[in-house]
């Protein structure tokens, strides 16, 4: 069961990656990201903090799929701790933003994907 969640916390980073790529390549989604600053595509600014979000995503999905004890990846614990906070901090700032789209679309998709990696670590502990 374990390894289910951490596989449908990493299917949820994928389709974030997919998000970040469609902003970066100037889909008009900017109400949905970085506070709603900017509607339509983002500038050039906001296009290179999503592309920075990219490894982290990716980062934070094999993280917690290791911390389940995914095959081949072997990764230290602690990387999994880090990839959990991230998803909590994401929440909280995807909860707290002042873009209504960004926190009606992402704010559940973060507070989802805070409990998926949280739940796969406290069971990592008894693994």
């Amino acid at each position: 069961m374990l390894i289910q969640i951490a596989h449908l916390y990493a299917t949820v980073c994928l389709a974030n990656v997919f998000f970040q790529v469609a902003l970066v390549a100037g889909a008009p989604l900017g109400e949905y990201t970085q506070g709603g600053q900017h509607k339509g595509a983002l500038p050039r600014s906001g296009r290179i903090i999503a592309a920075v979000s990219i490894p982290i995503v990716v980062f934070q999905g094999l993280a917690i799929l290791s911390a389940a004890g995914f095959p081949g990846l072997g990764w230290a614990l602690w990387t999994g701790w880090v990839a959990f906070a991230v998803s909590v901090l994401s929440a909280v700032l995807n909860l707290i933003t002042p873009s209504v789209p960004e926190r009606t679309v992402w704010g559940p998709i973060m507070v989802i994907m805070a409990g998926l990696s949280g739940y796969v670590m406290l069971l990592s502990l008894n693994v």
